[in-house]
């Protein structure tokens, strides 16, 4: 298997040594820096991953162009604040080669105080169900660790480029049939301050990117089958 780690990432230097060191064997660390400051792209640089440097702020706009960036046949996607193991994601990827699902989620968690603060994880739990309102998923979360096969989610054709991009890639591949599946994983206190979770405004913000997803109309579109659902 070919395996590209997408890694969006704004001003992480002190988590991205420990993060990097944590990809699997043989797969390739895509560190996109979506305008960091602190010499983020420089370090992931010297410690083997390839750099991707994307100039519109916004988790979503970073996780694409990683997405594009990526060349393998399997992708995944982990936070770079050393919160998430990516080590984890050989499962993941391993239940998507085997067929057992098209797009595997990390269900997080929390580990000890100050992994996951009250207004971040409320926030969550009433965006999942609405996706469970929307689609009919029955998911818990919509955590950042996942992996699915490149191609399939270039055909999702996804254009949220802000906080609803994790969101809007579950919605649409609901919308085409995938099977979607969840795995526990443990989620630890990350490194430094969150930018987009971090405050009531930020959550306020990111629910709002969210609501705009959820609001989308179902539409008919090919299926991992090659069929339109």
């Amino acid at each position: 298997m070919t395996v590209d780690v997408i890694l969006p990432c704004l001003d992480e230097a002190e988590a991205l040594p420990w993060v990097l060191s944590r990809i699997p064997a043989g797969w390739r660390a895509i560190v996109v820096d979506n305008g960091s400051t602190d010499g983020s792209g420089r370090i992931a640089r010297d410690l083997g991953a390839t750099v991707v440097h994307e100039g519109r702020r916004g988790f979503g706009a970073a996780c694409h162009a990683g997405l594009l960036a990526a060349e393998a046949e399997y992708v995944c996607f982990c936070d770079c604040d050393a919160s998430l193991d990516p080590g984890l994601l050989v499962d993941f990827v391993t239940q998507v080669a085997d067929g057992e699902s098209n797009l595997v989620l990390g269900r997080r968690r929390p580990q000890g105080p100050g992994a996951w603060p009250p207004h971040a994880r409320a926030g969550n739990l009433a965006l999942a169900r609405m996706l469970r309102r929307r689609s009919g998923l029955r998911l818990h979360d919509l955590g950042p660790l996942r992996a699915a096969r490149r191609e399939e989610l270039l055909a999702l054709d996804l254009t949220d480029r802000r906080s609803g991009y994790p969101l809007q890639m579950v919605v649409r591949a609901a919308d085409a049939g995938w099977r979607v599946t969840e795995v526990d994983v443990p989620y630890l206190p990350r490194s430094g301050t969150s930018k987009v979770t971090g405050t009531w405004r930020g959550t306020w913000q990111a629910v709002q990117d969210m609501r705009a997803v959820l609001a989308e109309r179902p539409a008919g579109r090919v299926g991992v089958m090659g069929g339109v659902r």
